[in-house]
């Protein structure tokens, strides 16, 4: 029982407020200092938002055929998809032999194809930290946008004390806003409801697949980046990005965040995980759990 309770603590310390908060001290890397909120950003929120754009229109064109009923009602929209799909279907026609059907990449391998690399989960190098993330193919360039952390967003006055009780999956923004990033319990029933509510006709406002093994959007595994050790410095950090509302409709459906409450006026907060420096293929993310903001 005992070691059982031990090994569940050196799994969870990691992510523990108190636990980091009495090691900072010791532990001067686990800190990110930015002289001003408006001034912790790695890469501008163009950037972010062109990566995003980039990766999710490869996704939405390499499953074209699943999206006929969205496009249906977006005719202006339907005859720019067509025309991309169009220079795809010629580039890989030089590499396939089947020219009858549009042939279906798994989202790792567009996001290998569309950015150069591809992420995964899997045991964390450092001990008993329980599952990390790793760069599994290919090379991330210093200031990538690497990763994404999902979950439901919560602004200060929302509840999510229940949601919270055990949660290990709680970031906080330099502006106080929370998002609730477990795939499990209470955290997951909310989300799901959330997402639903939001969905207009046919169109979905979030990605749900990040609560389950089957990704959707292969970037959304932010919340299993373990925090940096002595031994293991960080390589990516945090940056706030709010989603504008000129954001494609038909692309919301890779988003892996949704508001707690309903307003219209409001727009999503996701967080990216952008490299500090150049990261090669096999080696682990890691983070600053803690920015100072002085």
């Amino acid at each position: 029982m005992l070691r059982a309770l031990r090994r569940r603590w050196d799994a969870y310390k990691y992510r523990f407020v108190p636990w980091l908060a009495l090691n900072l001290r010791r532990k001067r890397r686990t800190l990110r200092y930015v002289p001003e909120s408006s001034q912790d950003k790695i890469i501008s929120d163009e950037d972010v938002f062109e990566t995003l754009l980039k990766v999710f229109k490869a996704l939405f064109i390499n499953d074209f055929s699943r999206h006929a009923h969205i496009l249906a009602l977006l005719p202006e929209i339907k005859c720019k998809y067509l025309e991309l799909l169009t220079v795809e279907q010629k580039r890989s026609k030089v590499n396939s032999c089947n020219h009858q059907s549009q042939h279906v990449f798994s989202p790792e391998e567009v996001l290998l194809n569309t950015l150069g690399f591809a992420i995964s989960r899997d045991r964390s190098s450092l001990v008993s930290a329980g599952t990390g993330v790793f760069v599994t193919k290919g090379f991330v360039p210093k200031g990538t946008v690497v990763s994404m952390y999902p979950g439901t967003v919560y602004r200060k006055h929302e509840p999510i004390f229940f949601q919270s009780l055990g949660n290990p999956f709680i970031f906080r923004c330099i502006d106080g806003v929370l998002i609730d990033g477990n795939d499990k319990g209470l955290s997951r029933s909310v989300y799901r409801s959330c997402s639903r509510r939001d969905q207009l006709g046919p169109f979905q406002m979030s990605d749900e697949s990040w609560l389950t093994a089957a990704l959707q959007n292969p970037l959304a595994v932010g919340q299993y980046v373990n925090n940096c050790s002595h031994e293991k410095a960080a390589n990516v950090c945090y940056q706030e990005f709010d989603v504008p509302g000129y954001f494609p409709v038909e692309l919301k459906q890779y988003l892996p965040n949704i508001v707690y409450s309903h307003d219209i006026e409001s727009h999503p907060r996701c967080v990216v995980l952008v490299a500090l420096r150049d990261i090669k293929q096999g080696e682990e993310l890691f983070s600053n759990y803690y920015t100072i903001v002085g």
